[in-house]
């Protein structure tokens, strides 16, 4: 999702609280909003994914690989 998308789903949503929306710029929002939470799904899933544990005896555990390895069995 870059800033141009970002701007206008606020723009959108500015004039939709002002003056309303027509149904084109009802649909694009309905749209861009899906994309949005899609990506910060997708961003939050990465960083979940990154997570290491270190334990108090030095060693580590990939969170986000032991939970790939058992949703696949």
């Amino acid at each position: 999702m870059n800033e141009v998308k970002i701007a206008r789903i606020n723009e959108l949503y500015h004039k939709s609280k002002n003056e309303g929306l027509s149904p084109e710029e009802a649909k694009e929002q309905k749209e861009l909003r899906s994309e949005y939470i899609a990506s910060v799904r997708n961003n939050l899933k990465g960083q979940l994914d990154s997570i290491t544990v270190v334990n108090p005896d030095g060693t580590s555990r990939n969170l986000g690989m032991e939970h790939k390895k058992r949703t696949l069995h």
